[in-house]
């Protein structure tokens, strides 16, 4: 009786193995980075002048070499949800409903578009109303 050889493996078709590390693998993204889509949507909304950071963004910003754009921005990132808090300085004469309403969209749109996560809640709170040229003193 001849020897028969034992079969060889079946290697699984590219698209199995695909699927295998897909579900086996996961994106993360630091909070920081989730701060930093925010901070730049935010430049782009007429009416907000800047944030306002804590102690500790504007003692780090003194010692940086230069300004810390998410001062004033804090995210929580979870596997499929992002949770934003934002102080603002509003100009003079502005729609908070209407900047808040661009901000919400915004950010929405590029939080999704670039990490595929799901902005589920952003608080803007107003810490002060200035005009430009009060802005532009400071």
């Amino acid at each position: 009786m001849d020897a028969v050889a034992p079969p060889k493996p079946v290697p699984a078709p590219k698209a199995a193995q695909h699927e295998t590390l897909m579900a086996n693998s996961r994106v993360t993204f630091e909070d920081k980075v989730i701060e930093k889509i925010a901070a730049i949507c935010a430049q782009n909304v007429d009416g907000i002048l800047g944030m306002d950071g804590s102690m500790m963004d504007n003692l780090t910003e003194t010692f940086s070499s230069g300004e810390n754009i998410t001062k004033g921005i804090s995210a929580e990132v979870g596997e499929k949800q992002v949770a934003i808090d934002m102080d603002v300085f509003l100009e003079f004469d502005s729609n908070a409903q209407t900047i808040f309403k661009q901000l919400c969209e915004r950010i929405s749109a590029q939080i999704e578009r670039m990490t595929g996560l799901q902005l589920i809640e952003l608080n803007m709170h107003v810490k002060d109303v200035l005009t430009k040229r009060e802005w532009q003193k400071r």
